[in-house]
């Protein structure tokens, strides 16, 4: 994947939201650590669509880790709207990037050069790098 230069990438799962800064070329990025905010978990009507049943019985329904996803995407979204934003990359396990896209303000999609569903929060920053390189 082609990640331009000086562009974000948002790494997050359901508890964890970590922003990195592409300091290398397109093809070969260098991610470096970004102050991460704490963020106000406050969405939790984001899990009212996996209220369901079966879910619920089994314990897939983790509001926490949705609305976590939804605190992420508000967060992302005020920044593109504030234009302290300009192209982002989001990493995020599915299950939060679905919940993520339901949140998205247009201004942040206009702004986002990539999504990758797959977890990599706790992983080595090469490892990360590889899996954009590889997407």
């Amino acid at each position: 994947m082609k990640l331009p230069k000086n562009a974000h990438v948002a790494l997050v799962d359901g508890e964890n939201f970590t922003l990195f800064r592409n300091d290398g070329q397109a093809f070969e990025p260098r991610l470096k650590s970004e102050a991460s905010p704490d963020l106000d978990v406050t969405n939790f009507s984001a899990g009212v669509r996996h209220q369901d049943d079966v879910g619920q019985e089994l314990g897939r329904t983790q509001l926490d880790e949705l609305a976590h996803g939804a605190a992420v995407a508000e967060w992302l979204s005020a920044k593109a709207v504030s234009n302290d934003l300009d192209q982002v990359l989001i990493i995020a396990d599915p299950k939060s990037l679905g919940e993520m896209r339901n949140h998205y303000h247009p201004e942040l999609k206009k702004r986002i050069v990539g999504e990758i569903d797959k977890t990599l929060t706790g992983q080595p920053i090469d490892r990360i790098e590889q899996a954009i390189a590889a997407a």
